[in-house]
This record gives C-alpha cells, structure tokens and sequence, in this order.
C-alpha cells in the first residue's frame, strides 16, 4: 500500500450519502406537494372559470322588437376572478356572428385553441390566461322556442397570475420547511453514525494494542453486543489466535535452529582451534581437517533440512499446477529399494505391498522426501529381526500410504508432539545417529502442500504406524 494514498472516512461517506438522499427525497416532495397544490388550484380555477362562462351566457336574450335577435347585455358582466387583471370573453352565434365580447378582448386568446379541448392557456402580451370554451343554449326562456340556431359559444379567458403566485408561495414554504426539517434530519444522521460507528472505533482502538507480547484482543462490549460487529470480533480473534501460533512457532524454529546450529559450529570450531595450537605431522593435520570436514558437512545438512521445511511451509495446497502425474507405487517402491540394503545391514526386512496404482499430481524428490523419512524412522527404531511394512491402498477416493514397524513404539506424551520441529522422542538419540529432528516436520509440511494428511498411531510394544492420505487423479 502507498503510504501517500488519499485516506477516506467512512463516517464521511456515510454522512453525504445519507444527506444526498435525504435531498434527493425532500426535492421530490416539494415538488410533489407543488403540483399538487397547482393541480388542486388549477382544478379549482376551472370550475370557477366555467361559472364565469355561464354567468356570461345568461346575459344573452333576445331582442323584443319585430324581428327578435340575441343580444348581449354587457351591464350585467360578472366580475373579473383577478382583482389586478380583467377578465377577457367573447359569445358568438352558430352563425358565427359576434353577439358580445369584453373591451379588452384579444382575438390571440380564440386562435390559441388545441383541437378537441374545452380548457387551454392563451398568452396575451406578457400576460398568460386560462381559457373555456363553453357551448350552450340560449338560456332566455321569454323568447321564442328555441331552435338549433338558438346555440350560443362562450369564449372567457381570465388572468392565471394568481394561481402561479400562489403555486409559487406553496413552492416556497414546501422548501423552506423541507430545508429545516434536512437540517435537522442531517444533525441527527451525524449523531447517528458517529454514535453507530463508536464501538468500530473502539474495535480498533483495542486491536491497535495487540502486541508481540500480549495477543489478546481486549474488545469493548459495545462491540461484542453489535450484530454486526460480532463475527468480525470473532473472526479477529481466530486471526490472532493463529498469528500468535505462527509467531511462537517461528520463535521457537529461530531459536531451536539457533540452538542446534550452535553445537556443530562450537565443534567445527574446538576442532580447529586443537589443530592450531601446536605444531602437528601432515597425518594429524588431515585427520583435524576430516573431522572439520565431517562437522561441515553435518552443518551443511542442518541448513538444508532447514531451507527445505520453510520453502514446505512455504507451499499452499493447489499452489503449484505445473506437475508431472506420478505413480504412486513406483515412487514407493524406489525409495523402499534404496532404503533396503540399510534395513538388511540391521536385519530388518522391508516389505511393500500395492492394492493398486493410484496416481497423483507431485514431484518426485517431494515425495521421495517424505518415503525416505518415515522409511529411515521405520528402520531406525525396530529390532533386529523386524519388519518394516509399506502399504499402499484406496481410501474414500485417496491414496492411504501405511509405513509401519516393529519398534518400540511412541509414548502417548509425545505423540501430539512427533511433528514438531527439532523433536526428538528419544532424547538419548545422537545427532549423528538420530538426525536433527527435522525429517516428519518437513514430511508433513510437504503433505499439507499438497493437500493431504499425515498422522502416527502407536501401541506399546507393538510399533508404530505413520499414515498419509494425498489425493489422487479420478
């Protein structure tokens, strides 16, 4: 991670999330509630624009002269629904003869008509109006008998600057009381998530106090009682049980390789220092030098066993994909072959028996290290006169690979611990005759890598029976 990378805040991003929507939401009511109240005002506007047109429609009556005809009488107009601006209308007969119309009628307020609506907004100069178109019948009932000809059309218009201002005002007062009650909603969303945020805050507080020495996550109960918080508490404390097992573990292969490598170096070194102290024939001087030699090459051992443990520790199972299909029977069987004329020098027979070839994905000096150490294990502790048994077989869709003896076998104590590193179930084993206790660590770090399992189950007097499990190919 780059250490000048831009931090962000979580309690931030929560903030102006939740801040954004509440705006967003508060934007959609305002406008909601303002068309609304403009629908409900415009709703309103044409029930009292259509009363208009009719109250203008029963002002036409006919003449009672000879001849009677339709006429108007404007005297008796309704007043205009704005006080500021005067209400325009115009009545004509079906024959399209003009029978009344208001001084300030504007011929723009008809030709703006759509086509099949009885209601539309006309624009006259700066000034916008709302429009009715009424037909209807003349309403004088003195005169004489109505006829088709007798149908009158209403035009009225009148002034919508009201009905915008007071749209305009809802508008106003829906955002300002929108804006407080956000001022308010963020005041407590910033409350909220800081306070939602405080035991997260005091998680970390108290995982920045684990230490090398105190691996103990010490999490505040405002953590533990979170839904939340709960699994990543435990998964934290699973984390650190394993990191502290880790690091104990590479604590003490540090110091138990410290402590092995310490006594071949001090014997490398006596023997050096017996060589140069006085003076010596050519014969002394080589055998102090192959003894020096035998004390290198036994340290030069040590540091490989050590190097081939951490890069086994090293492999994760299905790491590697590159490897060859290996017969695990044949690879069992060389290495028993080699093994064979070291157990026959300590009368010991080495029997392989085979209930099937199974094959695996492995590299061949991997496996090889593992047979050779339970194979020189095998050896090592039966008797005289025993046996050594390698059994191969199908188990549950595995390979069971069985190296059992005839020794004296494990006691229970030590069992759980024959897998640990620079373990020695013998303490009275030499280093030149016993090894450095390395060689089931490294069989059983390489059995994990390859995703398989290694155990040892012993019976007193009866020997001792290591078990791997690898899986195999269908």
């Amino acid at each position: 991670m780059q250490l000048n990378m831009k931090r962000r805040s979580i309690t931030r991003r929560l903030i102006v999330s939740v801040v954004v929507t509440q705006l967003i939401l508060t934007a959609g009511v305002v406008a909601l509630s303002t068309y609304l109240t403009k629908w409900q005002l415009r709703s309103a506007f044409d029930s009292a624009l259509h009363g208009r047109a009719m109250s203008v429609a029963a002002l036409v009556r006919f003449s009672e002269d000879e001849h009677p005809h339709l006429i108007f009488d404007s005297a008796q107009a309704p007043p205009s629904l704005d006080h500021e601006q005067q209400d325009m209308y115009e009545i004509f007969g079906s024959d399209g003869k003009v029978i009344g119309r208001s001084p300030q009628w504007a011929d723009p307020v008809a030709t703006s008509q759509p086509a099949g609506r009885p209601y539309w907004n006309a624009q006259v100069g700066h000034e916008r109006y709302r429009v009715i178109r009424l037909d209807t019948p003349v309403l004088d009932s003195e005169g004489p008998e109505v006829t088709a000809s007798a149908t009158i059309t209403v035009l009225y218009a009148a002034s919508t600057d009201e009905i915008r201002e007071r749209v305009w005002e809802v508008a106003i007062l829906a955002s300002m009381g929108s804006l407080v009650l956000l001022g308010l909603a963020t005041a407590i969303t910033v409350w909220a998530v800081r306070k939602g945020l405080g035991p997260l805050a005091a998680l970390a507080t108290s995982a920045g106090e684990v230490t090398a020495r105190d691996w103990k996550l010490h999490a505040p109960e405002e953590a533990l009682a979170t839904i939340e918080l709960a699994p990543l508490t435990a998964a934290m404390d699973r984390m650190l049980a394993t990191l502290e097992r880790a690091f104990t573990s590479q604590r003490e292969f540090v110091t138990n390789a410290a402590h092995e490598l310490k006594t071949p170096i001090a014997v490398l070194k006596s023997t050096l220092q017996l060589a140069l102290q006085k003076p010596r024939t050519a014969d002394q001087y080589r055998n102090d030098l192959q003894n020096a030699l035998e004390d290198a090459a036994r340290l030069e051992s040590l540091t490989h066993s050590m190097l081939r443990l951490a890069r086994a520790e090293q492999l994760r199972p299905g790491q590697r994909l590159d490897l060859p299909t290996l017969d695990l029977a044949a690879s069992c069987e060389t290495s028993a072959e080699r093994w064979r004329p070291l157990a026959e020098a300590k009368s010991v027979r080495v029997q392989l028996e085979t209930g099937g070839t199974p094959q695996i994905k492995g590299d061949p000096d991997d496996l090889e290290i593992i047979w050779n150490n339970l194979l020189d294990n095998a050896i090592r502790y039966s008797p005289p006169g025993g046996e050594v048994r390698l059994t191969i077989s199908r188990d549950n869709g595995q390979a069971r690979i069985e190296v059992r003896d005839q020794g004296p076998g494990i006691r229970q104590q030590d069992l759980q611990n024959i897998f640990g590193r620079f373990h020695r179930s013998d303490a009275s084993r030499s280093r030149e005759t016993g090894g450095y206790g390395l060689g089931l660590a490294i069989a059983k770090a390489m059995v994990e890598a390859y995703g398989g399992t290694i155990g040892a189950e012993t019976l007193p007097s009866r020997g001792t029976a290591f078990c791997v499990k690898l899986p195999i190919l269908p």
